[in-house]
Order: C-alpha cells, then sequence, then structure tokens
C-alpha cells in the first residue's frame, strides 16, 4: 500500500502560501500609500504655537544654544613657560568661519606681443610696475605721528581723506601685519604702533614665539607662507612655523587687516597668489610690497618669458580686485638684474604700495 504524502508538500499548501504572502504585501503597499508621513510643519507655524522649532535632521542641538554669541578662546602664550603673553589675538576654533569656494590657479593675461617673447613680456610688465593709477597727496606718516624718524626703505602708505586708513589711525583702530625674513628694518612698524595702529610682525627668526614691545606691537615667530604645513610632516621635521595668511587671520580672530606690509625675499609671488585665490586680499586695505624681479622667485617655474607673464597677470588680479597702485620705488641700491641678465634698465627690487578703493 502507498505511503501518503504530508499536506506540506502538495502543490495546493503552496499554492495558499504564496497567495498569502501576496496579499500581505499588497494590503501594506496600499495602507502606506492611503496614509502618507506626515510633513514638518514651517517654523512660523510653530512659533505660533509657543514651541521652538525643532533642529533640523543631521543637525546636533547643544546646550546652551542661547548663549550662541559668546565664543570661547584661548590666549597666545609666550615662549616662556607659564608666563602669558599678552592677549593680543585671541585664537578661535577651527572651522568657525565659513570658507570660500578656493580658486586653483589665476587667469593668465594674453601674450603681450602674437609670439611669446621676452623682450615684449618685460618692457609691459616693468612699464606696468613703474606707472601709477590712482594719485595720493599725503604718504608721510610723520604729518600725523608727530616723529621725524624715517625709514630705511620708502614703505609707503596712503593717508589722504578719501580713504579710512588715515580715520581709523586717528581713531586707534587700525591694523598693520608685517611679513619679514630676519630684516632689522622695523622703524615703519615702530612709527605705526606709535599712532595707536596694532602692529603684528611675522619673523621666523626670532627666539621667542610672542613677544610684546611697548603697548601696541607683538612679534610672532611665524613664517608666511603660501601653504600650510603637511600633518603628516612630524613637527621636529618642519624648519619653522609656516601657516598661510588665512589661516592666521582665523587662528587670531582678526576680520580685516589695514596694511599689509610684506619684504620676504622672493616668496612675494607665490603669497601674493594664495592670497588673491583665496580672496584673503579682498580683507586687506593696502599693499606694500617689496618685488624681486632678479629671479623667478620660489616655484615659480617656467621660460622668462612665462615668468613675466605670470608675474604681470598676478598683477592685474590686483586690479581686478579694485586696487590701484599709487606709489612705486625703484631701488638703485640693489643690483640692477632682470632675471639673471642686466638688462631692461631694471632694478632688481621695487616696493610697490596699492590701496583697495572698495575698502571701508
Amino acid at each position: 500500500m502507498p505511503k501518503e504524502r504530508p499536506l506540506w508538500r502538495g502543490p495546493a499548501f503552496r499554492l495558499c502560501l504564496l497567495s498569502a504572502a501576496l496579499f500581505l504585501c499588497l494590503q501594506l503597499g496600499m495602507r502606506r500609500s492611503w496614509c502618507p508621513e506626515e510633513k514638518p510643519r514651517a517654523p512660523a507655524a510653530v512659533a505660533a504655537a509657543g514651541r521652538a522649532p525643532p533642529p533640523a535632521r543631521g543637525t546636533e542641538q547643544h546646550p546652551g544654544a542661547a548663549a550662541a554669541g559668546r565664543r570661547r578662546v584661548t590666549y597666545v602664550r609666550s615662549g616662556r613657560r607659564g608666563s602669558p603673553a599678552p592677549g593680543c589675538c585671541p585664537l578661535q576654533p577651527p572651522g568657525g568661519r565659513r570658507r570660500k569656494t578656493v580658486r586653483w590657479h589665476i587667469e593668465l593675461q594674453p601674450w603681450a606681443s602674437p609670439t611669446p617673447s621676452l623682450n615684449y613680456e618685460a618692457l609691459r610688465f616693468l612699464k606696468y610696475i613703474s606707472t601709477s593709477q590712482i594719485s595720493c597727496e599725503h604718504m608721510n606718516l610723520n604729518s600725523l605721528t608727530g616723529h621725524s624718524e624715517t625709514a630705511k626703505k620708502p614703505w609707503s602708505i596712503c593717508l589722504d581723506e578719501r580713504f579710512s586708513l588715515v580715520h581709523r589711525i586717528r581713531s586707534k583702530q587700525c591694523r598693520l601685519y608685517s611679513l619679514g625674513l630676519g630684516n632689522d628694518d622695523n622703524q615703519f612698524e615702530i612709527s605705526m604702533a606709535n599712532s595707536g595702529c596694532e602692529v603684528h610682525r611675522f619673523d621666523p627668526s626670532i627666539k621667542s614665539a610672542h613677544i610684546q614691545e611697548g603697548r601696541h606691537l607683538w612679534y610672532h615667530r611665524l613664517s608666511i607662507d603660501w601653504r600650510d604645513p603637511n600633518p603628516a610632516i612630524a613637527a621636529h621635521k618642519l624648519h619653522s612655523n609656516t601657516k598661510k595668511l588665512g589661516t592666521i587671520l582665523n587662528e587670531f580672530g582678526h576680520q580685516k587687516i589695514d596694511v599689509l606690509k610684506a619684504d620676504v625675499e622672493s616668496a612675494e609671488w607665490k603669497i601674493l597668489e594664495n592670497l588673491i585665490l583665496e580672496d584673503v586680499v579682498e580683507q586687506i586695505g593696502q599693499l606694500v610690497f617689496e618685488v624681486h624681479i632678479h629671479w623667478p622667485g620660489f616655484e615659480v617655474s617656467g621660460n622668462d618669458s612665462t615668468v613675466v607673464r605670470y608675474w604681470y597677470s598676478l598683477l592685474r588680479e590686483l586690479e581686478l580686485k579694485d586696487f590701484r597702485l599709487f606709489h612705486t620705488y625703484k631701488d638703485l641700491s640693489k643690483p640692477q638684474m632682470f632675471l639673471k641678465k642686466e638688462a631692461f634698465n631694471a632694478s632688481s627690487c621695487y616696493t610697490l604700495s596699492w590701496v583697495n578703493t572698495r575698502w571701508k
């Protein structure tokens, strides 16, 4: 007599199970379509109900959010252990300021001639840095400070009434950043500090991390660079503490610089490029730069005509940012060299001063 097959192995039973599963799926789908998710209420409706709107999804609500205006700061300390330096510049927590979109390269100007030529590029560039774009009648700081000291170099700033620097000096609200590399000529910084300006001189050659001299002058053992140090490199392998100017501004909590003076021995081209690409230059009222043209400069590559075109394009970028050249000084005490050649009656060193015509 043949064995009877169990009920659960029969095709009818399997068909019933499949039908039940399909019916259950249809029921769930219809229920979701009939009962949509409740949409979040508008902030105005929530406020009308007397309750604060809930935090957005993915955000974290911290206790004490009502006191968001207060910021936690850590003050810069001096090189001597345990002795706090004057509270010149409170360090801000990283990421506190919204970063702008960073450009990766400047826009190169067209060649000065149909075919690349050093002669045409050099003549265009030298004419550009030798021609003032805007007039400035008052450039002597001694008339404001009452002192007669003169700097070794003409670090000219525009003190005309139509620009804000002279008014900020009178109200003791101006700020100067000075970038240098072991230069002993600090008379300009001292004069600005005596006029009441807050002066920060960045020099990697000083011995202490931060030194205060007088009420308004600080020295920092920092080198301003066109890039921040690579965190993958051990700290003891770094030759000096180098940071970008934008990073320094964020850490010190400074929104604006009235005057940026730079004498950085051929690093000025890449530093200037970084200020333009990251829009830091828009936070500066006046630029006073010593530029060196006896060689291309640090990390500037290409043949001679390409290098000069790059220099010229950088300065044109400043003009597009509404900076105008108001003073130029050709240093005849330096070797008369242009890209390692005695040519074009050029000096190896020029001091150029620009004013930001949109500066408030």
